[in-house]
């Protein structure tokens, strides 16, 4: 296996990103969002779950895995650790949702995170509320 895999996902903010969520971030391909998404930060992305390669799902879905996910927006940034699991099926369409929890679903790409959305600084989130900003995610597993 690979000690070091990359996978670059970009989108655009939203005037509705709230990032209030205590447990979890999403990005998703939607190009709506609603005020009830509190914790999508990032919309019209070009990969959801199921878009990730096949080496990079493959290095996720083990129990040792760690994955680096780094927001950038302009010259801020945001760094979030997260793991791997097993159990990941990482066939959701549209989302991709980083945990602080131990739950999994299709959407699930990460556990036990060490950041929310709640926890972004606000001023990567004031740039998350302008449509007119790229978003870069840059996921990374090290093992």
């Amino acid at each position: 296996m690979h000690t070091n895999l990359k996978e670059v996902i970009l989108g655009h903010g939203h005037l509705n990103v709230l990032a209030t969520h205590r447990t979890t971030l999403e990005f998703t391909k939607e190009s709506r969002l609603s005020e009830m998404g509190d914790c999508i930060v990032t919309v019209g992305t070009d990969k959801a779950a199921a878009d990730l390669n096949g080496e990079f799902r493959k290095n996720l879905a083990d129990d040792n895995a760690k994955v680096t996910i780094l927001i950038e927006v302009g010259d801020i940034s945001e760094r979030i650790m997260a793991h791997g699991s097993s159990r990941l099926a990482l066939t959701h369409e549209k989302d991709i949702v980083i945990r602080k929890s131990g739950y999994i679903c299709n959407r699930t790409l990460a556990i036990y995170a060490d950041k929310a959305a709640k926890d972004l600084p606000r001023s990567l989130v004031e740039r998350l509320k302008d449509p007119r900003q790229n978003v870069k995610i840059t996921l990374a597993i090290c093992h």
